[in-house]
């Protein structure tokens, strides 16, 4: 396969609806005393907004926002904002154990500038829909859009259709991540919340999500593809039946995106094409080897193909 050349930065990125597009969960580096790497992550930023992705999404799983302090997560968030020199183009994850820490974290990203806010239900138990929805009602009171996160595999607390169709109604909501690998979800929410935006949230079903509606993509493996990953994303929405090839291609590595592994196996993709993804915050521990073997074949095969 031969080279591809990077989309125009921003291409068809909408600033009144700053969630659609390809918003890159971006992988956070760390030095190898774990510390935050605050200089790589800006350049990081910048990089993939040069190579055709429209924002990025930090203090998210692939952020490694369980392992972040306070102050860590608020620099975070600051260090994106700079470095994209748009706020409207940093959706930071709120995710919490409790509303109003959640709450505070969406009104932080308000005082920064930034465009949206990505946002689990409540995940601490088993939340039932009375305890979602006025957790999703809190934090929106923030003042910005709310980018719910569709995540039943990790969370346990499925968003349903109907779910989404009543969070939206109640303005909570402006927009769904979808995570549940369930294709067919995308119909069934369309018909109930035809107003919803839906958002593609793994990798690996990015090309089945945008043919059922998907106005944007929660992407990981833009990290390390990102000229690849928005030429496969601009043919998605333009020319489905151009994307497939690109799309098999990519997917041995999209699909490490849905894997319980998928920290680890994006930031060696990282390291593998020379960007700084480096170690893994505890209790992430390095891949067994057998996994870092297959992982590595396929970000080699993808660099030969000329995929970048």
């Amino acid at each position: 396969m031969t080279a591809i050349t990077a989309p125009t930065p921003g291409t068809g990125w909408n600033a009144e609806r700053p969630w659609r597009g390809i918003m890159v969960a971006t992988a956070l580096p760390l030095r190898d005393s774990l510390a935050v790497d605050y200089d790589a992550y800006a350049e990081h930023v910048r990089w993939l907004l040069d190579n055709g992705c429209d924002g990025v999404v930090p203090n998210g799983s692939l952020g490694e926002y369980q392992t972040l302090t306070d102050d860590e997560r608020a620099r975070v968030v600051r260090t994106a904002v700079e470095a994209a020199g748009d706020g409207a183009r940093v959706m930071p994850g709120v995710g919490a154990y409790g509303s109003a820490e959640s709450r505070r974290l969406a009104e932080e990203a308000a005082e920064q500038g930034c465009g949206s806010v990505l946002l689990l239900p409540p995940n601490a138990y088993r939340a039932d829909e009375r305890a979602v929805r006025a957790h999703y009602s809190e934090v929106a009171r923030a003042g910005l859009p709310v980018v719910s996160y569709n995540n039943p595999i990790d969370t346990k607390v499925d968003l349903t259709p109907a779910l989404l169709a009543q969070l939206h109604g109640e303005g909570s909501i402006v927009a769904v991540k979808e995570f549940s690998g369930d294709v067919r979800r995308a119909y069934e929410i369309a018909d109930v919340a035809p107003e919803l935006d839906l958002l593609a949230g793994a990798d690996d079903v990015l090309l089945e999500l945008v043919l059922a509606g998907a106005v944007g993509w929660i992407a990981g493996y833009p990290n390390a593809f990102p000229v690849a990953c928005a030429e496969l994303y601009h043919a998605a929405v333009s020319r489905p039946d151009t994307a497939l090839p690109l799309y098999k291609s990519l997917h041995p590595l999209l699909r490490w995106d849905s894997k319980t592994e998928f920290v680890q196996a994006i930031k060696l993709s990282m390291d593998l094409v020379g960007r700084r993804g480096g170690p893994t915050r505890p209790p992430r521990m390095p891949l067994p080897a057998a996994t870092e073997n297959s992982v590595r074949t396929a970000t080699e095969k993808a660099v030969a193909r000329g995929l970048r």
